[in-house]
Parts: structure tokens; sequence; C-alpha cells
């Protein structure tokens, strides 16, 4: 498992990539066109076309991360089929079974997003 115990946030960029890019053009890619922080701590999955190789960039606190796998049989799932957007919100669990080779059937939320505190209503007096 990648990362820690803390909350993070997992992003799949939804189109093909060139996986020769390093550190820098990954990291372009999270800022240019994600738009998001690539020091940030959170994680960013990334797919060639071929569907055959990924790559995680991660910041750990000292430094960016890339973590790499190549499939030896089969095909990642195809991140580009979402539609619209430019990232792919994933769970820590989704981008296990992703890394698996696990295909992406459909979502189904067990758990609510954030436990939010709620204001209990006032009781009259007696």
């Amino acid at each position: 498992m990648l990362g820690s115990s803390r909350r993070i946030s997992v992003y799949g960029f939804s189109g093909p990539v060139d996986l020769r890019k390093g550190y820098d053009g990954l990291g372009g890619l999270v800022s240019g066109e994600l738009g998001q922080d690539p020091l940030s701590g959170d994680l960013f999955l990334f797919v060639n076309r071929k569907r055959t190789m990924a790559k995680v960039l991660l910041w750990d606190g000292t430094g960016l991360c890339i973590f790499s796998k190549r499939l030896e049989e089969g095909r990642f799932a195809c991140l580009w089929k979402a539609p619209g957007g430019d990232s792919i919100r994933l769970t820590s669990n989704e981008l296990q079974l992703f890394l698996e080779g696990s295909q992406l059937i459909g979502r189904m939320r067990v758990s609510p997003l954030e436990n939010l505190p709620k204001t209990l209503a006032k009781q009259p007096s007696i």
C-alpha cells in the first residue's frame, strides 16, 4: 500500500501518458493539466496508451517518488473512458485494486464521505 494512514486523495489522469516522463514531466502534468500541487502528498496515477504500464507520483515529505508497474499479461483498466474532466478520483483501495489489474466495473459507496459532527435539536427544559 502506498502512502500513509492519513487520508489521502488519489487522482487518475484520464488520458494516455508517455511514461518515459520522469519527475519533472509527470509533475508538470499534475500542476498544468490537473491543476493540483504535486507536492501535496496526494497520489497521482498515470497509464500508457497500451495500458500495460502505470506510474504513481507521490511526494513523501522529503522528495518526489515514482512507483512504476508493468503488467506481464493483460491490461490495466481504461481511465480515459470516464465522462468529462481531466482526472478521476479514486480511493486508496481502488488504486490498490487497479494496480493489481482489476477491472473498473462500477462503484458503490459503502461509507459516508466524511463523518461530520451533527448538532442535536435543543430539548425544551422542564
